[in-house]
């Protein structure tokens, strides 16, 4: 059975794969700004993880326990590729 594979109605226009015509702008963030984003949300799933062993689900915690270093890890990466000065 062939299928035709159609185009969608609306194209992806510019850098992020999901803007759409006429879709407001989404600023570059800036390095600092991503790596502090990062730490922060490392430490959300950190706090999640250790809310969810409270509350007894261990395999919950589990999952939000390994996502923390996992954030922790992207954030290290951005500060090696964007390489900007080390915090004092």
């Amino acid at each position: 059975m062939f299928i035709a594979i159609a185009r969608p109605a609306v194209e992806p226009a510019g850098q992020d794969p999901v803007a759409v015509p006429h879709a407001p702008a989404i600023p570059e963030i800036k390095p600092r700004a991503l790596h502090a984003r990062l730490l922060e949300n490392a430490a959300q799933r950190r706090l999640r993880g250790l809310e969810r062993k409270r509350a007894d689900r261990p395999e919950d915690a589990d999952y939000w326990l390994h996502a923390a270093p996992v954030a922790v890890r992207r954030a290290c990466a951005v500060r090696e590729d964007r390489s900007f000065a080390p915090l004092p």
